[in-house]
């Protein structure tokens, strides 16, 4: 059970630092016009992804066919790009006027940092099961 909780720690360590940095600079980005409450929730949404994601991912790991884990990895590269679309579809139709780009920006940044996250523990987890 330990070792599991160790795998997760990269994801959990992502959402605190970003939820962090963005509680911390709230003056800073709203002067840039980022809103604060948009990343947040992106930064929880982007976790939930990675989680049921990488959740995906570790049961395709324990088959025997390799080809069961590339699905898996297209799956989920298709889950988050869909939910990620969607995310922005919603988001631009409750603000219209107050639709802020940078936000947007700021939080696919967020993302490509949960990728790297998930895409080291799937390559540590790899080498072990083939180790």
């Amino acid at each position: 059970m330990k070792a599991k909780r160790n795998v997760l720690l990269p994801l959990l360590l992502v959402f605190i630092i970003c939820n962090g940095f963005f509680l911390s600079a709230k003056t800073l980005l709203a002067k840039w016009g980022i809103d604060n409450d948009v990343l947040i929730i992106s930064n929880s949404l982007f976790l939930i992804l990675s989680l049921v994601t990488f959740f995906i991912q570790q049961k395709a790991l324990q088959n025997s066919n390799p080809n069961v884990f590339i699905r898996s990895v297209m799956a989920a590269m298709m889950i988050k790009m869909f939910v990620c679309i969607i995310a922005i579809f919603i988001y631009w139709l409750a603000m219209k006027d107050k639709f802020s780009k940078g936000t947007v920006f700021v939080s696919m940044i967020v993302y490509l940092i949960y990728l790297a996250a998930e895409v080291r523990i799937v390559t540590k987890l790899n080498r072990q099961k083939n180790g």
